[in-house]
């Protein structure tokens, strides 16, 4: 009799969290992007303001929030 090989939990919960630490990087630049276009076109620093908190980008240098624990 034969065993299928399965793949570890802990190989496939590496591979997880390594694909999330990559999206979490992305999103992290694309969002940097995103706050600097904003600064570029906004007229002072009240309308950045504004705009970055609309766009829920007024908090980019906090740790993200972690939702399963």
């Amino acid at each position: 009799m034969t065993w299928a090989r399965h793949p570890s939990p802990t190989i496939e919960q590496g591979r997880f969290a390594e694909a999330r630490a990559s999206e979490r990087i992305h999103y992290a630049v694309q969002n940097r992007k995103a706050a600097r276009t904003v600064a570029i076109h906004s007229s002072d620093a009240q309308d950045c303001a504004n705009l970055l908190a609309m766009l829920g980008l007024d908090s980019l240098d906090d740790p993200p929030q972690s939702t399963t624990d």
